[in-house]
């Protein structure tokens, strides 16, 4: 099997079964990427009653891979309706293996790229291959059919579900639908869209025009969105960029890209970036000015990430492993002009990016990350320089991660000051404020969602 472009694939029924398994590890926590990871490395399948010994995927067709993870992102995308489905074509529940099965072929059914029969075939031959689904393959084929032969009625009848007609949670839509009363529909549907690929070019070493025309020449359109933001009319591997390998461009959405340029960073200047990794927002700051930077992060193997970033640019910090929570670990004592606190939170803003986070996070994790929020400004606010500024930023549209945290930190620190802020996302276009941004998509203009929020420290 090979794909529109001619590279090869394995059969559709083995990527479905892939996909699905990822999904069912999905539904115990994992989260999708570190679902798909394991599914395609097939290491649990043996530790199922009659599935043999696991399976080497290492030579997976690099087609197949990015198929398998388009199939299983659909499939969390539209997890809310496929869920209501299962429940009516299912007198009752099957295992869970086989249940994940048969969520990830109804999404792929609900918005078919290819025949409808060819899809339920394939999942039905991969069914009767594995040990541990093939006792159900019958089951499997009976109620794809029914499906096929009832599909308007029983999505009908599934939509008139909440969950299953937006496809979030009930208490991520009442949060939004409560925050935004005019806008809730509007933001969940934008969050189901597939996000744009979107490049920030490294305007010290290239300018974006010439940038741009490097992209043409190479046969790739993209529109400038942003100072330093280029948005792909079509995903394209990333060594299919120009200058990708030199540190030319490097992948951030252009909402986030507003981090640094607000920070208003000078050469010479003490910045600390808290929650660095994967290392966009440092990166993007030592494009700015040359800075003695230092990224945080507790995780060391994502740290490994923000010096991988680094090193591909060419750039250097100090990489430091540390709780944001307690500086008295590793602060050294000197005081940052800036500081930058992308605070952990539920991802609200970039769930199409992070389609899994809908369905992981919890009603009661706003207060968690709130509360957690909270006391990294008040455990940083101390760091800063009489003078300086510190920048709170979530990837969050909820309104518990955003304004209330810093009208909460504003009412116990009353030397603090809100700053305004305003930017522009395109040359040209006039200065707006930005505080809440909600995602949106557009020509012109395509952001996933923030929150910012400068303070500043009197001298």
């Amino acid at each position: 099997m090979t794909d529109r472009a001619g590279a090869p694939r394995a059969p559709l029924g083995e990527e479905l079964r892939i996909a699905a398994t990822a999904l069912e590890r999905l539904a115990e926590g994992a989260s999708l990427p570190a679902a798909l990871e394991a599914a395609m490395r097939d290491p649990a399948r043996a530790s199922r009653p009659g599935a043999g010994p696991a399976r080497d995927l290492g030579d997976l067709p690099p087609a197949s891979r990015a198929a398998i993870r388009d199939i299983a992102s659909r499939t969390v995308r539209a997890w809310g309706l496929c869920r209501a489905l299962s429940e009516r074509l299912n007198q009752r529940p099957p295992a869970p293996a086989m249940l994940a099965l048969q969520q990830v072929v109804l999404a792929q059914l609900l918005d078919p790229v290819r025949p409808d029969a060819t899809t339920v075939d394939q999942a039905v031959e991969a069914a009767k291959a594995d040990p541990v689904l093939r006792h159900g393959a019958g089951f499997l084929n009976a109620t794809l059919r029914r499906f096929l032969r009832e599909r308007e009625a029983l999505v009908a009848a599934a939509q008139a579900d909440p969950v299953a007609r937006w496809n979030f949670p009930d208490w991520w839509i009442a949060t939004l639908r409560a925050a935004y009363p005019d806008r809730w529909q509007a933001i969940l549907e934008e969050s189901n869209r597939e996000p744009p690929l979107t490049l920030r070019v490294n305007v010290r070493r290239i300018p974006v025009g010439a940038w741009l025309e490097r992209l043409a020449e190479a046969g790739i359109t993209g529109t400038r969105v942003g100072p330093q933001a280029v948005r792909l009319e079509a995903a394209v591997p990333l060594e299919r960029l120009p200058g990708w390998a030199d540190g030319l461009v490097s992948v951030q959405d252009a909402g986030a890209q507003l981090a640094a340029p607000l920070l208003d960073v000078a050469d010479g200047m003490r910045v600390l970036d808290a929650c660095a990794a994967p290392g966009g927002k440092t990166t993007h700051l030592l494009e700015l000015a040359a800075l003695d930077l230092v990224a945080l992060d507790p995780d060391e193997s994502r740290l490994a990430r923000v010096g991988e970033n680094l090193a591909r640019l060419g750039q250097a910090a100090s990489l430091v492993a540390g709780d944001a929570l307690r500086p008295g670990e590793w602060h050294d004592g000197r005081a940052f002009d800036r500081i930058l606190v992308d605070a952990p939170c539920t991802a609200s803003g970039i769930v199409r990016r992070q389609p899994d986070a809908r369905w992981r996070r919890r009603r009661r994790d706003m207060a968690t990350f709130s509360d957690r929020q909270a006391a990294m400004l008040g455990a940083l606010w101390p760091l800063l320089a009489p003078g300086g500024k510190l920048l709170y930023s979530t990837c969050s549209v909820f309104p518990a991660e955003g304004d209330r945290v810093i009208a909460r930190f504003m009412r116990s620190h009353p030397d603090a000051l809100r700053l305004p802020l305003v930017w522009a996302f395109a040359p040209g276009e006039d200065r707006e404020p930005v505080a809440q941004l909600l995602p949106t998509s557009g020509a012109g203009r395509d952001h996933d969602g923030f929150y910012y929020a400068m303070l500043g420290k009197p001298d």
